[in-house]
């Protein structure tokens, strides 16, 4: 069994706080070892039938109870809702702000074969498969509103365009601990629907076959000229009950991308006729790096366990304190 979040040359455990990056090395593997030892005897799972509280506040959706999750050779579980309060798109010559918040929430697992992911500085992480939440959507953004160059916007949705982001497929390659690495945390492939008056109802930029595929990092990107994000503070926490769940926050991190393309417009006015009006008027399609997100300050939490009924009973018994 191979337990660990991420490694670095051997180092002992610390006994107080650390500084964020040591933190991130060396805490998580060193309490999942200790999770990894102390399993033994715990009830079967069952889903939780309260709101998780604190440390799991808002993993309410986490799918507990899916065959992936409950798969006996997965080496650890997890859960993880995450929370954009700020931000932005780039398409082409468009800019849409994110004026609310967008809010990420799905289950994870780390199978048997154990994959990871090298960095340059010589350290690993472990990457996750992703499994959608439970009577929940995995992605809630809000809708937006984009002007239209040179009109001015008095009647929204005729004189301006709404823009509403939605998901074109799974999310994969969630890699939670690549925090500060020129390394997506994850994999992200949306489209972006848009509505007005005279588009109909199916005009998008983006599809499920031709996604704007994000690769979010809180690191440098390899596109030109390069973005840089913020990892944030990472902190950590241990079962408030007993239980061997270990739940890990990052707070005030900022997850960047500009290596991602955006196709032109499809489906808008009749038999597309206005595909090419909005690919002039929002300058599309555009190539990798005249294009960018910005997910400003967001908050994310998690939780890893080395067994499925020790993480449902953590989540369980949290809901009750």
């Amino acid at each position: 069994m191979r337990p660990t979040l991420r490694t670095s040359p051997p180092t002992p455990a610390p006994t107080a706080p650390a500084p964020r990056r040591r933190l991130r090395r060396l805490l998580p593997p060193a309490a999942v070892l200790a999770c990894a030892a102390l399993l033994s005897g715990t009830a079967p799972a069952s889903a939780a039938t309260a709101a998780p509280g604190a440390p799991y506040t808002g993993m309410g959706n986490c799918p507990l109870a899916a065959p992936a999750m409950q798969n006996p050779e997965n080496l650890q579980v997890g859960c993880l809702v995450s929370v954009t309060k700020a931000g932005k798109f780039t398409l082409g010559s468009t800019v849409v702000p994110f004026n609310s918040p967008i809010t990420l929430q799905f289950g994870f697992y780390w199978d048997k074969s154990a994959p990871e992911v090298s960095f340059p500085d010589g350290s690993s992480a472990n990457q996750y498969t992703v499994v959608p939440p439970t009577g929940a959507p995995l992605l809630s953004a809000p809708m937006v509103q984009i002007n239209i160059p040179g009109i001015q916007n008095y009647l929204p949705g005729i004189t301006s365009v709404f823009a509403q982001v939605e998901l074109a497929g799974p999310v994969t390659k969630f890699t939670p601990l690549a925090t500060g690495e020129p390394y997506p945390v994850f994999q992200l492939p949306i489209k972006l629907h848009l509505y007005n008056a005279l588009f109909g109802l199916h005009c998008y930029v983006g599809s499920d076959s031709a996604p704007l595929l994000l690769k979010p990092t809180t690191g440098t990107t390899g596109s030109t000229p390069p973005m840089t994000g913020d990892p944030g503070t990472l902190d950590y926490a241990p079962d408030p009950n007993g239980h061997n769940a270990l739940a890990i926050s990052e707070t005030g991190a900022s997850l960047v991308d500009n290596t991602f393309t955006v196709p032109g417009a499809n489906g808008c006015g009749v038999l597309g006729s206005l595909n090419q009006i909005i690919n002039w008027t929002m300058g599309l399609p555009a190539a990798a790096g005249k294009d960018s997100v910005s997910f400003q300050q967001t908050d994310a939490s998690f939780v890893l366990d080395a067994d499925i009924a020790d993480l449902t009973a953590a989540l369980s018994d949290s809901s009750a304190h």
